[in-house]
């Protein structure tokens, strides 16, 4: 017997679906269903590891701590990991599998039918609703005879569709009658519900576009909902990179915190904590100028060391990094950030890019070896050498690992952390590097931030490193929090009948 499912789509990218499949998870896991997500392809530029070892994108793994179950490779079989404008690797059942042209990658999709089917169909057996969430939008003509994540999956596990459109970013009358439009008379028909999402202000206002949108459409609308300030709730896509550019510099008092904006920037979630805590002000930069006077600069993880060392070359913020280094400034690079403030990267199998050797930015004692294999693992660390990093932090920390790069620490160099599993093996292993002077810090591991004693150890150490006194930041809210509240604002806003009906799911009173 397969579970139901019921499926988001949205009217385009970045319209919210995500963060609304990871509502329904929590809503529908506190009535007491067991229910898990599910996304066939997912292009993410975070991506997150199962207990197992496996990479999925970031969106499903919180998704499923949403739902309170463990992440599977299920939940995300394909996962698109974009390395330039045209071209991505392909990570296939969590491991990588192929670097391909958007135009190959495009030709090949047929042949992944089977792999999506396997998937969710194991899902359906394992669990009592799976929440599927789409990919951009089911009316990309262009697209529709290769498509493997919208209308294909909706067939496959004959799941009713609530259709989304983002009212915050305009004309959203037009985008959900005119996707709609765009349909096959089939997949028009699957569209059970329309949601309305991101609203700001008065809803009564809004009370006759309800009414408008189910007289042009024919479909009931589930529901508006407001939109939510502020979570701490992971983001994948380019589109919420791209709204944190342009933040303004710390205000008086507040600690500066500067995160370099690579070309092929990936996992910067790692900042995510930092972001929501008080008296911290995190900026997203692309010039040597804006590095200037930041407490922290973060030289954040990246789909191409070699390529994107070559841009800070080029943009005159290597050398930029190498003047705050030698000049006592705090940096922090984590995974492809701490391999660039390396010595050397060394690739002589090609594995990344075409040169065999590239010299760093030479500020750690450390070289990089790339190898074809990917490491994929969750850690369990501590502090290794006590630096501006967890200089007053002594317990276990946990975090990930994702990278192909070996490191290699000269005979006089320090590393940073230290590892004591590895997806629960036992391990004894040195991870990053600290500089002599303790003013710059690498480490491979990400979700390092997400460890509260660990992060208020290293704003700690900004604000003595300030002349101010270290006193307690107030703590971030946890995710648990931010799930619920984010479900109770998407509760509160559903026809609640309308959508267990959909989900096939009983009414919990």
């Amino acid at each position: 017997m397969l579970a139901p499912a019921l499926m988001v789509q949205g009217t385009a990218s970045s319209v919210g679906k995500s963060l609304l499949v990871t509502a329904l998870c929590r809503l529908f896991r506190r009535d007491g269903v067991d229910v898990v997500p599910f996304k066939s392809q997912n292009m993410a530029l975070n991506s997150a590891v199962t207990p197992d070892g496996f990479e999925i994108g970031r969106a499903q793994a919180v998704q499923a701590e949403a739902a309170g179950v463990a992440p599977c490779v299920e939940m995300n079989p394909i996962l698109l990991k974009p390395e330039g404008h045209q071209s991505a690797q392909v990570v296939i059942r969590g491991r990588p599998a192929f670097r391909m042209s958007a135009r190959e990658y495009h030709d090949y999709k047929p042949q992944l039918a089977a792999v999506v089917a396997d998937c969710l169909g194991e899902l359906r057996r394992r669990h009592q609703l799976v929440i599927i969430e789409g990919a951009g939008s089911p009316a990309e003509v262009n697209l529709r005879d290769r498509d493997i994540v919208n209308m294909h999956v909706a067939r496959l596990a004959d799941a009713p569709v609530i259709l989304v459109g983002d009212i915050d970013r305009g004309g959203v009358f037009a985008a959900l009658l005119g996707t709609l439009d765009l349909l096959e008379p089939e997949d028009r028909q699957r569209v059970a519900a329309l949601l309305v999402n991101n609203f700001r202000g008065d809803l009564s206002l809004f009370e006759p576009g309800v009414e408008f949108l189910r007289q042009k459409s024919g479909k009931p609308v589930l529901g508006v909902v407001p939109h939510v300030s502020s979570l701490r709730i992971a983001d994948e896509d380019s589109l919420a990179l791209e709204r944190r550019a342009g933040r303004p510099r710390a205000s008086a008092g507040q600690l500066d915190i500067a995160v370099v904006k690579l070309p092929r920037i990936s996992n910067y979630d790692d900042v995510l904590a930092l972001e929501h805590a008080a008296g911290v002000s995190v900026r997203f930069v692309q010039t040597p100028e804006e590095l200037r006077g930041a407490d922290l600069v973060i030289l954040p993880g990246t789909k191409s060391t070699v390529a994107d060392l070559g841009w800070l070359r080029a943009t005159g913020l290597a050398a930029e990094l190498g003047r705050r280094g030698a000049g006592g400034g705090f940096i922090l690079g984590i995974c492809g950030g701490c391999q660039m403030l390396g010595e050397w990267i060394l690739d002589p199998d090609g594995v990344e890019s075409s040169q065999q050797s590239v010299p760093g930015i030479g500020l750690l004692g450390l070289c990089t070896r790339f190898e074809p294999g990917k490491l994929t693992a969750q850690v369990e660390t501590r502090v290794h050498t006590p630096g501006f990093f967890g200089a007053d932090h002594a317990g276990p920390i946990h975090a990930y690992e994702i990278h192909m790069g070996q490191l290699s620490l000269r005979s006089t160099a320090r590393g940073a952390f230290r590892l004591s599993s590895r997806n629960g093996q036992r391990v004894d292993v040195i991870d990053g590097a600290i500089s002599a002077t303790g003013n710059v810090v690498g480490t491979l591991l990400h979700g390092l931030l997400e460890n509260e004693g660990l992060r208020a150890s290293l704003l700690a150490a900004l604000r003595r490193e300030r002349g101010g006194e270290a006193t307690p930041s107030p703590a971030v809210p946890t995710r648990e929090a931010e799930y619920d509240r984010l479900e109770a604002a998407v509760r509160q806003s559903l026809d609640l009948q309308l959508l267990r009906r959909l989900a096939q799911q009983p009414d919990p009173g």
